[in-house]
């Protein structure tokens, strides 16, 4: 009997590493191909946030299920799920809280050189921004605090809508596209989901 979940609610980290076990369940990734390059769960596949509208139907007629979306915090995989649902696919569930709640859970992820978490990079950037604001102010030119009180407010938006102006500019940069999947790479995942999903059902 084919293993699936509910049809509400976000799959916990432990859950799912016992649904891995079982071989059971396809993990997608839909972060940046660099941030995957960086850590990654062993045993998923990196379908790229962007790529998902082009390939949603593909995994739709693959009958891959169940299908567990990963991204570093949620939110992305969150967004590919509404995507995928758009499309048909009933199937996919989020990791709750991403790969951070997958690591804090003391979880196993694969590493390489690749670049940081999008959410890292808001972090630094923002810090950076607020930390110039408030001390140009003080040394240089009074209306600088302008610029901390700006980041805020974009950080407060942020949290509140859950989307994040800032983060979609930094996934437009070179550095963060240097790995990017091509239509290829997506077309040979799919392809092996289907694989592995024809595999893992009863005879």
């Amino acid at each position: 009997m084919t293993t699936t979940y509910p049809t509400s609610g976000a799959v916990r980290p432990d859950d799912l590493q016992g649904r891995l076990r079982e071989g059971r369940v396809q993990v997608v990734d839909v972060r940046s191909p660099g941030e995957f390059a960086a850590a990654h769960i062993a045993e998923s596949y990196n379908i790229p946030l962007d790529a998902i509208p082009s390939v949603g139907r593909e995994l739709r007629d693959a009958h891959v299920d169940p299908l567990v979306l990963v991204c570093q915090s949620g939110t992305r995989a969150r967004q590919a799920e509404s995507l995928l649902r758009a499309v048909g696919v009933e199937s996919a569930r989020v990791l709750d809280g991403g790969l951070n709640a997958w690591e804090a859970a003391g979880l196993p992820v694969e590493r390489g050189r690749g670049t940081w978490s999008i959410e890292r990079q808001v972090r630094a950037i923002a810090g950076g921004l607020v930390l110039a604001g408030a001390v140009g102010s003080i040394v240089a030119w009074r209306p600088l605090v302008y610029l901390s009180a700006a980041v805020g407010g974009g950080l407060l938006y942020a949290g509140v809508s859950d989307n994040c102006t800032m983060a979609k500019i930094l996934l437009r940069l070179p550095f963060n596209q240097a790995h990017r999947a091509d239509v290829a790479d997506v077309v040979d995942i799919v392809e092996r989901l289907k694989s592995s999903s024809r595999a893992a059902s009863p005879r």
